[in-house]
C-alpha cells in the first residue's frame, strides 16, 4: 500500500501502463528529475512532487498492466494499490491524466479487448469518471506517429468518444514529453482546473 503521500488539498495524478513516459512527463511539468528507464516497472511507488505553499501535489503513479520480469501477483498488487490510492484521495484529485503511448496504444487496447476483458487503460479511464475525477488522455510520443489524426480518432473510438478527436481537446491531448511538446495537455488540465475554480494552479501547467 502507498503511504508516502503528503497531506495536500489538491492533486493532479499521472496514470498509465508501464513505459509510456509518465516520469518523463512529470519531469517536463516540474523541471525536476525522477526515476525513468527503458525497463518497465521502474516506478513502484508514487512519485509525489509537492508544492507545500500552494497546497498542491502532482503524483506519478506506478505503471500498471503487463511488466516483463514481474510476477503476475505483483502486477495485480500494484494495480490494487493504484485503485485504493485514487479512491482514497478522489475528493482531492482534480484531474487524472491517463498517459498512452501514441505508437502502441491502439494495438494494445485491441489485443486486450474481448467479451470477458477490458483493457487496463480503458478501465482506468472509466474508473476515474466513476469516482468523479476528470480524466484527460495524454497521447504521448506523437512525434513518432505518421498518421496523426487517424491515430487520435482511433483512440477516441476505443474510449467511447465520438471522432473526430478535435472536438475532445479537453479530453484528448497529443503530446511528446521527451521533446517538451506538452501544451495541449496543459490546456486540457487548465480547462478542468478552471471548472473546479482553481485558476490559481494554472502557473504549474
Amino acid at each position: 500500500m502507498f503511504e508516502t503521500r503528503p497531506e495536500r488539498g489538491a492533486e493532479v495524478i499521472l496514470a498509465g501502463r508501464s513505459n509510456v513516459g509518465k516520469s518523463t512527463l512529470m519531469r517536463e511539468i516540474t523541471g525536476h528529475d525522477f526515476d525513468t528507464g527503458q525497463r518497465p516497472g521502474v516506478t513502484r511507488q508514487p512519485n509525489n512532487y509537492d508544492w507545500v505553499a500552494e497546497d498542491f501535489l502532482l503524483t506519478d503513479l506506478p505503471g500498471f498492466g503487463f511488466m516483463k520480469g514481474l510476477p503476475e501477483d505483483a502486477q495485480e498488487e500494484i494495480k490494487t494499490d493504484i485503485i485504493r490510492y485514487v479512491e482514497g484521495h478522489s475528493t482531492d484529485i482534480l484531474v487524472g491524466v491517463l498517459v498512452l503511448d501514441g505508437k502502441a496504444a491502439v494495438d494494445i487496447i485491441d489485443r486486450h479487448s474481448g467479451p470477458d476483458s477490458v483493457p487496463h487503460a480503458v478501465e482506468m479511464y472509466h474508473f476515474l469518471r466513476d469516482v468523479d475525477i476528470e480524466p484527460v488522455i495524454a497521447v504521448n510520443k506523437m512525434d513518432k506517429v505518421p498518421e496523426r489524426d487517424d491515430r487520435l480518432d482511433a483512440i477516441c473510438d476505443r474510449f467511447g468518444l465520438l471522432p473526430p478527436w478535435q472536438q475532445w481537446q479537453e479530453r484528448i491531448a497529443p503530446i511528446s514529453a521527451k521533446r517538451g511538446t506538452i501544451q495541449p495537455l496543459n490546456d486540457a488540465v487548465r480547462h478542468h482546473l478552471h471548472e473546479a475554480n482553481r485558476d490559481d494552479l494554472f502557473k504549474f501547467f
